[in-house]
């Protein structure tokens, strides 16, 4: 059984100028990706994020150490045919209208035409931008531009997708429709490997993390078993009382527990901006 992605003690350093010591952007990493999970690298920028993902595509060469896609290497053209990729920053031929520029990406990647139109049709439903199908890229917002960019990654049905930053940029309501598409491609049965530095985004997303810094992994494990906070829970107490304290605390020690406090309950500004947008859609 072959690890979606599997990266092995990988090393990546840059030549910086002459007499200078080259530069480690990649430290003796190593990571597993399992099939059909969303696996989120995390970290500042320059923690080596991007440069982990050329060398997977084959676009960059390892200094040392190798990686595997299903079991083959990046560098192989069969191995890409399993692989979708959206980077950072994608640029388009803006003169295209978004049913164009998903033809255009389609017959790069050799998907027959008798195929075509019917997967086009898919993906500007799966995106949301039906209405905005037959407009010129040149009349996209950022949120829409990153949107076609999953739709043009996904053109040729990939078991991988690779997204670079895939929500930097993106107002709260543009960032909630590109993660609502990553969770239905998880339901669809694809891999997703994606970086970020917005960690809180990352948290109802990601199945797994690792977070790097200047290269190197310094922290791995299960979103749930990274947030979880070990024996203890909250309760949601409409209309509370500060009167109610003493009473609660001795039915809680009662059974063996300990009220540690009680506190407000905090809504984030993401949170707020969404209910706003929607209350407006919706008059």
């Amino acid at each position: 059984m072959f690890f979606a992605v599997e990266i092995k003690k990988l090393k990546k350093d840059f030549a910086v100028g002459l007499g200078r010591p080259k530069l480690r952007a990649i430290d003796n990493l190593s990571l597993q990706v399992e099939d059909n999970q969303i696996f989120g690298l995390l970290g500042p920028n320059g923690s080596g994020k991007s440069t982990i993902f050329k060398i997977l595509l084959g676009l960059v060469e390892p200094t040392a150490g190798h990686c595997t896609i299903y079991g083959s290497s990046g560098r192989k053209l069969s191995t890409r045919h399993s692989v979708g990729y959206l980077p950072e920053n994608p640029y388009f031929y803006k003169h295209l209208t978004g049913v164009e520029l998903l033809y255009f990406y389609g017959r790069v990647c050799g998907v027959p035409c008798s195929k075509l139109r019917k997967r086009i049709s898919e993906l500007i439903e799966l995106v949301g931008l039906e209405e905005a199908a037959q407009r010129r890229i040149k009349t996209y917002s950022k949120g829409m531009l990153q949107r076609i960019g999953m739709g043009q990654a996904l053109i040729h049905d990939p078991r991988l997708l690779i997204l670079d930053e895939p929500i930097a940029g993106l107002d709260p309501l543009g960032a909630t429709k590109v993660l609502e598409i990553i969770r239905r491609l998880k339901q669809d049965g694809k891999t997703i490997l994606l970086s970020s530095h917005l960690l809180t985004e990352m948290e109802g997303l990601c199945d797994r993390v690792a977070i790097l810094d200047k290269g190197k992994r310094i922290f791995e494990d299960s979103v749930h078993r990274l947030v979880q906070k070990q024996n203890l829970k909250s309760l949601l107490i409409r209309n509370y009382d500060q009167a109610a304290n003493k009473d609660l605390r001795t039915v809680l020690n009662d059974h063996g527990s300990c009220l540690v406090r009680v506190e407000d309950r905090k809504v984030g500004l993401s949170k707020i901006f969404l209910d706003v947008v929607s209350r407006r859609d919706n008059h």
